[in-house]
């Protein structure tokens, strides 16, 4: 892949960036959990069948329990409830070590460490998710956070925290760090931004889910459905 060689070539300096959520993780198998323990706690035997194959249109929580089974009527009588029960489970560490690794994300990501160059995850994800990520970067082989390897994991102070924001903020980190060769992320929005402030590196898109917002990609922006190569 381009991207390995262009960091090949850099002689162990250079910065690889890539995003967790639907880029390097799969977190379908997290969002299934929780609806099914939403249905198993308020007795709608539909939801408690649901599978991670029921998220393949997005993070909605609405197509994957009419997938399930829920009418349209059901599916409204529950839907503030499911939202909040979803809110207070998806962001924490107890649920996100139930992710599974994007197709070829470990192999990648451990060939980019061999590179020399600084890897840095870049997420979304605020501080008390840490254990929980590290955790599951384990689970799934990938490298995990150590000075010694130049890998790093960035994340949000706090919950509340503007994902858009937070990931423009660490821009200017990221250009005092080093030369940034590519950035991977599943967000259109993201990557745009990577594109505009970094034109000398890689933007590149996993074309995996997103929040749904509707952000045509940046003409430079080079679009991919997994790692494996």
């Amino acid at each position: 892949m381009e991207v390995l060689d262009r960091a090949r070539g850099a002689a162990g300096g250079g910065l690889l960036v890539f995003d967790l959520d639907s880029t390097v993780f799969d977190n379908r198998p997290r969002q299934a959990r929780i609806v099914r323990e939403y249905g198993a706690e308020h007795g709608v035997s539909a939801l408690t069948r649901c599978l991670p194959l029921h998220f393949n249109s997005g993070w909605a929580l609405k197509g994957p329990a009419l997938a399930c089974g829920l009418s349209e009527g059901e599916y409204e009588h529950h839907a503030r409830a499911l939202k909040r029960f979803w809110g207070e489970r998806f962001f924490t560490s107890a649920y996100c070590q139930d992710d599974i690794e994007v197709v070829g994300a470990p192999r990648f990501l451990h060939a980019a460490v061999g590179t020399k160059v600084q890897v840095l995850y870049v997420t979304g994800r605020h501080e008390e998710m840490r254990a929980g990520t590290e955790r599951c970067l384990a689970k799934c082989g990938m490298p995990l956070p150590a000075q010694a390897t130049g890998v790093s994991l960035l994340m949000k102070p706090t919950l509340a925290e503007d994902d858009d924001a937070y990931k423009r903020d660490t821009h200017q980190l990221l250009a005092k760090r080093g030369t940034l060769l590519a950035a991977f992320d599943n967000e259109p929005t993201h990557v745009n931004d990577y594109a505009v402030s970094f034109p000398q590196a890689m933007a590149v898109h996993l074309a995996t889910d997103h929040s749904g917002r509707e952000v045509a990609l940046h003409p430079r922006v080079v679009s991919i459905p997994h790692f494996a190569w």
